[in-house]
Formats: structure tokens, C-alpha cells, sequence
């Protein structure tokens, strides 16, 4: 069913967002198992830990703005998911493995960002406040983890070999 209101868009794109949460929930694990280096598995083992947090989170801007969420999969995620599960199949383990799994977990982060901007503002357009605070903790979340993310791709490439 289409969306015909702002309130229908909105419960659309929470309810993906939820969805592209659980399943970065199974996939982090993967990338930590993946990444050699232990800085980088520690990342992906601490934004698991977010995560579960923000999945808690919605649950809370669902409940506080009196909401029902929809069963969907977030297809966007899924892709995003699948091409980091490509690269722990196709480049041998080493630091240009985790140099493609950093830049795979950007673009989960860029995703990310872009989402939870978009339903903070939403919120804010529907008078859902107490939901709105909720997402743009998650935002912030967000921001950060593609900020250290940076700052371990700057550490690794300069320990990376480049082969010409």
C-alpha cells in the first residue's frame, strides 16, 4: 500500500530502518570475524552493541509515538550487506580486506545518516518530539561511528601496501 500521508512515509521508513538495523545485527559480527586488524574488529564489535541499542530505540519512538510498525525487509540494506559479504569471500584476509570493509561499512553508515535525518525530520513534521530526540541520538550514533570508521581507514591504508 502506497503511502497517501506524511504518517504513512514516515511509519514506511521506520519500519525499514528497523528492518536494515536486525540485519546489521547479523552482519557485524561477520565483518568483525573478517577484519584483521583488531582495532577494526573492536569498531565493528562496539557499533554491534549500538546497534542492538538502536533497535531498542525505535521500539521506544514507536511506543511513545503510538505507532505500529510494518513488516518489511530493507532491501537497501540487504545489498549493502551482501557486498561486504562478497569482499570477506573474494580478498584474501589482510589489511585490503580491511580497507574494503571499512569502506563497507561506510556506506552502511552513509545509509545510515541519510535515513535518520530524514525521519528526525519527519518527526519533527508530525509533532512526534519525544520520537524525534530518540532519532537524532541515533544520528548522532551514526555520525560517529563513520567519524572513527575514517579515522581507521587513514590508520590502515598507510600500513597497507600499495601494489600497483
Amino acid at each position: 500500500m502506497p503511502a497517501t500521508t506524511l504518517n504513512d512515509l514516515f511509519i514506511h521508513a521506520l519500519s525499514d530502518v528497523y528492518s536494515a538495523e536486525k540485519q546489521l545485527t547479523k552482519a557485524l559480527p561477520k565483518l568483525a570475524r573478517a577484519a584483521t586488524s583488531p582495532d577494526l574488529a573492536a569498531a565493528f564489535t562496539t557499533h554491534l552493541e549500538e546497534t542492538r541499542g538502536q533497535v531498542e530505540r525505535i521500539d521506544r519512538v514507536v511506543e511513545v509515538s503510538e505507532l505500529k510498525l510494518k513488516r518489511i525487509k530493507c532491501v537497501a540494506m540487504e545489498g549493502l550487506v551482501e557486498e561486504g559479504q562478497e569482499q570477506i569471500e573474494e580478498i584474501e584476509k589482510g589489511p585490503i580486506l580491511d580497507a574494503a570493509l571499512i569502506a563497507a561499512a561506510q556506506k552502511v553508515e552513509h545509509y545510515e545518516i541519510a535515513t535518520y535525518g530524514t525521519l528526525a525530520t519527519l518527526a519533527k513534521k508530525l509533532g512526534y518530539d519525544e520520537g524525534m530526540k530518540l532519532l537524532l541520538e541515533t544520528l548522532e550514533e551514526e555520525k560517529a561511528t563513520d567519524e572513527k570508521l575514517t579515522l581507521l581507514a587513514k590508520q590502515e591504508l598507510s600500513e597497507a601496501e600499495v601494489g600497483k
